[in-house]
C-alpha cells in the first residue's frame, strides 16, 4: 500500500495526516483501513532501493544511468498525495536535507521531487552541470506542467527525472546542443498528443550541498506561441551560452549568509529580483558583475556581487 514506508519506518505525522485526509475523501473508513494495515504483521517486505555508490573511476555517463535507475526504482507517485512538501524558494541546503529524507523514506515521488533528488545524488560529480527544465503543455483543453533536471557533461546534454511516460524522463547525455535536447522532448510530447507551450530554463545549480543560495528556476522563459521556430532555437542556444559564460567566470561569490547587509549591492542593480526573468526583454546577462570602484568599497576585499 502507498502509505506503508518501504523501510518499515514510521512516516512523520504531517505526512500521515495528509495521506489520511486523502484516503478519507475516497474511502469512508480510510483511517481505520490504514491503521489495520500498519498493524499487520504478515505483510510482505517491500524491497528498499539502494542509493548508488560509485568508484572514483566510474565514468559520469554510467553514474547518471545508475542515478536514473534509482529514481525509477522509487516509482512514480500515482496516489494524488505528494509525500514531500517542496518549496522552490528554500535554500539549496534545505532542499538537500529533504532529498536525504527521501532516500530514507523510499516513498514514490513525482517530477519535482525527482529533480531535487537528482541534484542531491550528483553533487559529487563536479564536472557535471545541472540545471532545471520546466515544460508547460496543452492537451484536451487542459494545461499540464512537468520538470526534469537538465545535465551537461563534456558538451553533451541530457536529462534526469521521472514521469508517467518513459520518453519524458531520462535522456542520456548524447545531444550536441541544448536545442536538440528540448526538441527531443517536444517530439516526445507530440507523440503523447500534447502541444508544447512554454519552456522555462534555470541556471546551473551549485555543487555545494551546504549553499544557502536559492536555485534559479526561471532564468529564461520561452513562450512558443510568440516565437518562430528559428527564434526558439536561437533563444535556447543563447541560454546555453549564458550558462557557459557563467561557468567560465568561476564559481561566483560565496553563498549569502544571514548577516549579509542589504545595502551591500551592485550600484547597477535595480530593485527587481535578480533571480526572475519575466520576459526576454527583461533578461539580463548571467555573468558576474564587478564593483564599479574597488577603492570606494575597501571593506569588500574583492567580494564580487552575484547578479
Amino acid at each position: 500500500p502507498f502509505f506503508v514506508n518501504r523501510g518499515g519506518l514510521p512516516v512523520d505525522e504531517p505526512t500521515w495526516e495528509r495521506m489520511w485526509r486523502h484516503v478519507g475523501r475516497i474511502h469512508p473508513e480510510g483511517e481505520r483501513v490504514a491503521q489495520r494495515i500498519r498493524g499487520a504483521a504478515d505483510l510482505p517486505k517491500i524491497p528498499i532501493p539502494s542509493v548508488p555508490v560509485f568508484q572514483p573511476s566510474t565514468p559520469i555517463p554510467e553514474r547518471l544511468e545508475a542515478v536514473q535507475r534509482y529514481i525509477r526504482e522509487l516509482q512514480y507517485n500515482h496516489t494524488g498525495t505528494q509525500f514531500f512538501a517542496i518549496k522552490k524558494s528554500r535554500p539549496l541546503t534545505g532542499l538537500m536535507d529533504l532529498a536525504k529524507e527521501m532516500t530514507k523514506e523510499a516513498l514514490p515521488i513525482k517530477c519535482l521531487e525527482a529533480v531535487i533528488l537528482g541534484i542531491y545524488l550528483t553533487n559529487n560529480m563536479t564536472t557535471l552541470d545541472r540545471f532545471p527544465i520546466s515544460f508547460k503543455t496543452h492537451f484536451s483543453g487542459n494545461y499540464f506542467r512537468h520538470i526534469v533536471l537538465g545535465v551537461n557533461f563534456g558538451g553533451r546534454y541530457g536529462a534526469l527525472g521521472i514521469s508517467r511516460r518513459e520518453e519524458l524522463m531520462y535522456k542520456a547525455p548524447v545531444f550536441r546542443t541544448l536545442s536538440e535536447l528540448i526538441f527531443d522532448f517536444e517530439e516526445a510530447y507530440r507523440r503523447c498528443w500534447h502541444t508544447l507551450k512554454k519552456v522555462k530554463l534555470g541556471h546551473c545549480v551549485s555543487h555545494d550541498p551546504h549553499s544557502v543560495e536559492q536555485i534559479e528556476w526561471k532564468h529564461s522563459i520561452l513562450d512558443l506561441d510568440k516565437l518562430t521556430r528559428e527564434d526558439f532555437r536561437k533563444e535556447l542556444e543563447r541560454h546555453a551560452r549564458d550558462m557557459r559564460l557563467k561557468i567560465g567566470k568561476g564559481t561566483g561569490p560565496p553563498s549569502p549568509t544571514k548577516d549579509r547587509k542589504k545595502d551591500v549591492s551592485s550600484p547597477q542593480r535595480g530593485q527587481a529580483s535578480p533571480h526572475r526573468r519575466n520576459s526576454r526583454g527583461d533578461r539580463r546577462p548571467s555573468g558576474e558583475k564587478k564593483p564599479a570602484d574597488s577603492k570606494a568599497m575597501p571593506d569588500l576585499n574583492g567580494y564580487q556581487i552575484r547578479v
